[in-house]
């Protein structure tokens, strides 16, 4: 379960690209007609004039190159350190559950205190805490798995339940960490008791749009059976439109998850979607009109995290990089291995750091780029 490939592990998606462009026999040319984009952008990525913020244009690029867009940003990335050679042994530890034989012997777990554990693993979920859950995780799929096998039918449904929630959460983590086929196969294991929950739905719309395929994502969304009334899938299904190029229906799916927003946070969730959507087709002076609405103190650590590395990319585009080195380090502050495994995050701390000229700005910037490895 190592890396793909020896490239560095700092070195941006434009090296990546042009040493997969260069390995597939393709001039710049031939590279972005098959991308559907102009050849100057190829160029800029590879020489370093311009870095990659957008899903759409990575999807491209992987798809004209017959790729994972993990070769193209590096995913798994190399261990930097103890904490993250724990998280990433996550994917080892995960895996080996698949092989693992039901011990009748071992007895079943109360119901009520293996709700404590799953409600613990969402709370760290929603902390960023890839460390927490990395730790916790595989024992709670093999302690959900054997409740929800062994337990009699009075409780049986709510054991299920917390079975295909400990699933999604596993899914969740190697999907960050870059283990996709892994993912998709908790996934299918957190489909397995028959019923469609929407948590199982958001993850593999999240799933298809890590892997470039935003028109699938579309598709799965609008084949659940709660697309029409739940917000967070509806802002998924936003975002793939945007990544797929269709701005209007991107709308159309936000304006309908602001109706059926229920409380602040999913107001505040809607905001935010709507700020990734504009840096996504390139809107970066809206993002602050959007961001500038949301409640912080409402959104949990991660989402908060999220928010601040968009607010950093669209002020990287409006040349205030200070601003951008400033949201880079608040949310690194709020929930640092979000940061850390989001691709487009590490991407932009490259780009400013080879764009900062003061020495507050780079040594704010230093903390970062210290995990992101050599380049």
């Amino acid at each position: 379960m190592g890396r793909r490939d020896e490239l560095p592990t700092g070195i941006p998606i434009g090296g990546r690209l042009a040493v997969w462009r260069t390995r597939r026999g393709l001039t710049r040319a031939e590279l972005a007609d098959r991308a559907g984009m102009p050849p100057v952008h190829i160029a800029q990525w590879e020489s370093g004039a311009d870095w990659m913020d957008r899903h759409g244009s990575l999807a491209a690029l992987a798809g004209a190159l017959r790729l994972d867009p993990g070769e193209l940003t590096g995913q798994p990335y190399a261990v930097v350190g103890s904490e993250h050679a724990s998280v990433r042994a996550a994917a080892f530890n995960l895996r080996r559950q698949l092989a693992w034989q039901q011990d009748t012997d071992s007895g079943v777990e109360q119901v009520s205190d293996l709700a404590h554990r799953v409600r613990a693993a969402v709370a760290a979920d929603e902390a960023g805490d890839d460390y927490v859950l990395a730790r916790e995780l595989p024992g709670l799929i093999r302690a959900t798995d054997r409740t929800a096998a062994m337990s009699p039918p009075d409780h049986g449904r709510r054991a299920e339940h917390l079975r295909v929630r400990a699933h999604v959460l596993a899914a969740r983590l190697l999907r960050r960490l870059g283990y996709r086929d892994l993912a998709w196969t908790f996934v299918h294991r957190a489909c397995a008791g028959g019923a469609e929950m929407w948590v199982v739905v958001a993850e593999e719309i999240r799933l298809l749009i890590d892997l470039g395929l935003p028109e699938y994502a579309v598709a799965r969304a609008d084949r659940s059976e709660e697309i029409g009334n739940n917000a967070e899938l509806l802002i998924l299904k936003a975002f793939a439109e945007a990544m797929a190029g269709h701005r209007l229906r991107a709308g159309q799916s936000l304006s309908e998850a602001a109706r059926r927003a229920e409380d602040k946070r999913s107001v505040a969730a809607v905001a935010v979607a709507r700020a990734a959507v504009a840096v996504e087709y390139g809107a970066f002076d809206e993002v602050a009109e959007h961001t500038g609405t949301v409640d912080l103190s409402v959104l949990a650590p991660a989402a908060r995290a999220h928010l601040l590395r968009v607010t950093a990319a669209a002020a990287a585009r409006r040349g205030d990089i200070g601003l951008a080195v400033a949201a880079l380090t608040e949310a690194d502050e709020a929930a640092p291995w979000r940061l850390r495994l989001d691709p487009f995050a590490r991407e932009l701390i490259v780009a400013l750091l080879a764009r900062t000229s003061g020495e507050g700005q780079r040594r704010a910037l230093r903390p970062l780029t210290e995990w992101i490895g050599p380049g």
